[in-house]
């Protein structure tokens, strides 16, 4: 089957070439969709320079309008069956791919989500408070949602690209995370969760997520139970 990554990219020019590296380096049939979310580095530039030659990677620039509006413009530019949306900082691995998309194939799976909470996989330690948001936030989408996630925040989805088209997803910031998380429970898809890495950043390493994104996530998943 083949796989589409979808790489919201924003100012990650420390990262974006080792990380179209190791996603080019799996043995996969593959699709690489970029989406340069306004950087004002030289993200795009070192994009455009290594996809030269190459004609499994789709490039689109854009101004910045934040992960969401990045993840939603890549969508309708996959021609995979299965999308993966892949953060370009490096946090996660791309070679727990295989293994993340490994339920889709089988034909056991709508959407696999990679978990750094369930344990078993190499996890920096830090950031107490964000373990506690992140804890809290997979909480409120069990009791909301009558579910059992351990990470619904994590970056590391994968999706039958069918799926993923059909969400009406109109998130433009961090909020897509959960916006996803609570629209495809309210579908009752087959979801999964798997065991990754995840080698977090600090605030002064690049991280971008804040607390203020916690609040925003609360009322995303309280707004789609309620509203749809």
């Amino acid at each position: 089957m083949r796989v589409s990554f979808l790489v919201p990219a924003y100012n990650e020019a420390a990262t974006i070439v080792e990380l179209l590296d190791r996603v080019s380096r799996l043995e996969l049939d593959k699709q690489i969709v970029v989406v340069d979310d306004g950087s004002t580095d030289r993200t795009g530039d070192l994009v455009e320079k290594w996809r030269s030659g190459r004609d499994d990677v789709v490039f689109v620039r854009q101004e910045n309008r934040g992960k969401g509006a990045a993840v939603r413009a890549a969508i309708p530019r996959a021609d995979g069956d299965i999308c993966v949306i892949q953060d370009a900082d490096l946090e996660y691995d791309p070679a727990d791919v295989p293994a993340l998309i490994e339920p889709i194939v089988r034909g056991s799976a709508d959407v696999v989500f990679g978990s750094r909470l369930s344990g078993g996989k190499p996890q920096r330690v830090y950031l107490f408070w964000h373990l506690v948001g992140n804890r809290f936030l997979s909480l409120l989408t069990n009791v909301l949602y009558n579910t059992t996630f351990s990470d619904m925040e994590t970056g590391y989805k994968a999706f039958r690209t069918e799926i993923l088209r059909s969400l009406d997803l109109r998130q433009d910031d961090f909020g897509i995370e959960p916006e996803i998380t609570a629209k495809i429970c309210k579908r009752k898809l087959r979801v999964y969760e798997l065991p990754i890495a995840y080698y977090g950043r600090t605030y002064a390493e690049g991280k971008k997520i804040t607390w203020r994104d916690g609040f925003k996530a609360i009322r995303v998943l309280l707004s789609v139970r309620l509203f749809g």
